[in-house]
């Protein structure tokens, strides 16, 4: 029988090519290689060391941590003796830990370092099953003594010492796990409340990477950059059910500081990331513009006026003239190709964004300079693919065509409902929030609104609840999606964050964060000097830059008919950052909009009051634990708005 989980798929690639790399890690500047073989030995003898300290078919093994070849490791092994491997994020405070280690009821942990060690150890008066945590990193935890705190190696020499008192039963415990059996639980980001433990056993993520894999025929020869928190599906997904999949390499980064030299030095051939990282990698290169010659501008400037008239049907399978080819070939030598070089996309075969819509500008540029970016649809359960966008049928404003096994149904209302083998058994200990997505016949509730179009892509809206309409004013009755609003406004690299309000009120008004990259290095080259952060935000000068943002937004809106009424009429630059930390944003950075519409509801009042200005006091949570607070005194800016575009008749 053909290899049907993940610990069976491993050893498929183990046997098969043996000495082919699996994941490879930058340590100390040297990439350092993990073959196929080396892999299996390390998985079987951690495997007999989890088994020798107690873990069992059906519990929870925690894995806290960067992307490391071995925390991939102890996921297998947990999956080799039938256990649920649960990631969290990282980046996390030690609270966020407390309901998921409760909730599942998680007596082991591995641990990357000694800062999410030192986290696990802070709640385990609360959490009082976490019996066993090993680290993998020893640097600074050699001297620290706790119950059942150990190095890796320790589980690696009992796993061994297991292993060889009973020869072939950790094999016999991969032979008995079935497709069916549960193999992760990811929690979700908690938007709205408390997070929900999304349950998926090895079919379910199995077949999607293997949908995935097929649509856009994936080998073991793609290089994969793992980057982002393993904890998010998205991530879970590309650099581990498809790799165990596909058996390309893995490529892990020796910290977050050295993501941008690896890229380059690695080439990816398969990229996968959110909005949030195409918007800081367009950032850094209208920074590095600013700094570049006369020339240097003009020859960008020129060749970026080609790319955006002609590369987008160029990327499609549509031959420009031969004017417009000879401009591209000269745009590719001089522009293009460098940029893509800068970026590290050189060898960029297929590269996706998902986790959250993508404005459309910010989409068509990665296009236009030649690399073949593709939208996503899918959600943590739905084992991430539902709609992927074929090679030449790419467009910015729909996320694709449902692929194979997925049908999509609207309801009424316009919201999205899927049925696919890929959706999530259950959500943990919830079967309320279970019953509220799983329909009786087997279709989840996405939540999200779109339609289907001619041509069988999806087009998203918004989430269901967050799309309204505007009541009263100029715009009375007019569609208000406040996602699109903020996708356009994140477009400029001097917006890192964007929060929209208007359902139910007249008007559109928003809040703004600035990029304190972009709009430092702005404010450096015109000798404008600021202290920190709530400083440069709060300088005139910005507050014109924001406004001149906005109304580029506003007029780009009035050309569509359907959402001109979302026009933003009135803004802020907020004094502080929007910051998962404070509880505004997710580990995902996704914006609890509840939260901070709760949160600075004063700012909302004034917003739509018409003030000029309104004083601001708010709490904030250093990555320490420390809290402190941040006052300022808000400038209001109104925007100009205008008149929406009419239909031909």
């Amino acid at each position: 029988m053909p290899p049907a989980t993940f610990p069976q798929l491993m050893q498929a690639h183990a046997a098969q090519r043996p000495a082919a790399p699996a994941l490879r890690e930058k340590h100390l500047g040297i990439w350092q290689t993990l073959d196929w073989r080396a892999l299996a030995e390390l998985v079987e003898q951690l495997a007999g060391g989890l088994a020798a300290a107690g873990l069992q078919r059906g519990q929870h093994l925690v894995v806290i941590g960067e992307n490391r070849p071995r925390l991939y490791a102890c996921m297998l092994a947990a999956q080799s003796l039938g256990a649920v491997a649960v990631p969290l994020y990282q980046d996390a405070a030690a609270a966020e830990f407390v309901f998921p280690l409760q909730n599942a009821e998680v007596a082991f942990a591995i641990a990357e370092d000694q800062e999410q060690v030192d986290k696990l150890l802070e709640i385990r008066p609360q959490c009082p099953l976490l019996a066993h945590i090993w680290y993998d990193d020893p640097r600074g935890l050699r001297k620290v003594e706790a119950p059942g705190l150990a190095p890796l190696e320790a589980l690696i020499d009992a796993g061994r010492a297991f292993n060889a008192r009973q020869p072939g039963w950790v094999q016999g415990e991969i032979e008995r796990t079935v497709p069916g059996d549960v193999a992760a639980m990811f929690f979700t980001s908690g938007t709205t409340g408390q997070p929900k433990g999304v349950v998926h056993t090895h079919a379910s993520l199995i077949d999607r990477a293997q949908a995935g894999a097929r649509f856009d025929r994936l080998t073991a020869a793609e290089e994969v950059l793992a980057y982002l928190p393993p904890a998010w599906i998205g991530q879970n997904i590309f650099s581990y059910a498809q790799w165990l999949v596909c058996g390309y390499v893995v490529n892990c980064p020796e910290s977050a500081a050295t993501v941008s030299i690896d890229l380059k030095e690695i080439g990816p051939t398969y990229y996968f990331a959110p909005p949030r990282v195409f918007e800081g990698l367009l950032t850094s290169v209208t920074i590095r513009m600013e700094d570049a010659g006369r020339l240097q501008r003009a020859l960008f400037d020129h060749f970026m006026a080609v790319a955006r008239r002609v590369g987008p049907a160029r990327m499609d399978g549509r031959p420009p003239k031969l004017m417009d080819r000879l401009a591209c070939a000269l745009g590719d030598l001089l522009v293009y190709g460098p940029l893509r070089n800068a970026l590290g996309f050189s060898r960029v075969r297929v590269a996706y964004t998902a986790g959250e819509a993508i404005g459309p500008e910010l989409f068509t540029f990665y296009r236009s300079i030649g690399i073949n970016l593709k939208q996503l649809y899918g959600s943590t359960e739905t084992a991430v693919f539902v709609c992927l966008q074929p090679d030449h049928e790419v467009r910015a404003d729909t996320v694709g065509v449902p692929i194979e096994g997925v049908e999509i149904r609207m309801e009424p209302s316009g919201e999205i409902l899927v049925r696919s083998p890929g959706l999530l058994q259950s959500y943990y200990k919830n079967p309320a929030a279970t019953a509220e997505v799983l329909t009786p016949d087997g279709w989840y509730r996405t939540g999200d609104a779109g339609f289907l179009e001619a041509g069988g892509q999806l087009r998203i809206i918004d989430r269901a609840k967050d799309v309204g309409r505007l009541r009263g004013g100029a715009f009375d009755g007019s569609l208000f999606a406040p996602k699109h609003v903020e996708n356009k406004l994140k477009f400029f690299p001097f917006v890192k964050e964007a929060v929209a309000f208007g359902d139910g009120r007249d008007r559109v008004c928003a809040f703004l964060n600035i990029d304190m990259d972009a709009v430092g290095h702005w404010a450096e080259k015109r000798n404008l000097a600021y202290a920190g952060y709530a400083d440069l935000a709060g300088k005139p000068e910005v507050g014109a830059l924001m406004r001149d943002c906005v109304q580029q937004v506003n007029a780009d809106l009035a050309a569509d008919e359907r959402l001109a009424g979302s026009q933003v009429s009135r803004f802020l630059v907020l004094h502080k950052e929007l910051d998962a930390d404070d509880g505004e944003l997710t580990r995902t950075r996704k914006v609890k909009r509840g939260h901070i519409a709760e949160k600075y509801a004063l700012l909302i009042e004034a917003l739509y009051a018409g003030r000029s200005t309104q004083r601001i006091e708010s709490a904030v949570r250093f990555e320490d634990g420390r809290s402190s607070s941040v006052a300022a005194e808000l400038q209001i800016i109104d925007a100009d708005t205008y008149p929406p575009a009419r239909r031909a008749a």
